[in-house]
């Protein structure tokens, strides 16, 4: 059970990291782009951004809860990667057509197919646990 909650915090912090850096990066193009001063400069945007350095703490995290959640003898990782990129997914998509600095639209196929994604998740992962994982 530990493991499966340290992969939900994963996929959680996952999403949580792409959001910030779209955050954090419509904040500086609004500033004349990442590399308006050139490469150095780029860095030190990315150092002086508050947004991004928490995304990139939360990609940070993400592959620290998602490698502790690998060493489990029974996950395997032929579900734990479709649960933390089709979640995320899902979760990214939701939260950027309900946020408003983001204001994503979906259209119905767009939503057809993260309903799709979600149902292959649980798909893969009811099957895996019926045959004994």
């Amino acid at each position: 059970m530990k493991y499966i909650v340290a992969l939900v915090i994963a996929l959680v912090l996952n999403a949580s990291a792409n959001l910030l850096m779209k955050l954090g990066m419509k904040a500086v193009q609004a500033g004349g782009g990442v590399l308006k001063d050139g490469p150095l400069g780029a860095v030190m945007v990315i150092l002086t951004t508050p947004t991004l350095i928490i995304g990139l703490t939360c990609f940070g995290l993400n592959a620290a809860f998602y490698m502790y959640a690998l060493q489990s003898d029974t996950l395997k990782i032929s579900v734990a990667y479709p649960i933390m990129v089709g979640g995320g997914f899902a979760l990214i998509a939701t939260i950027a057509r309900l946020h408003p600095a983001l204001a994503e639209k979906l259209n119905a196929g767009q939503m057809v197919g993260i309903a799709m994604v979600l149902m292959g998740v649980i798909i893969i992962a009811i099957k895996t646990k019926a045959e004994g994982a």
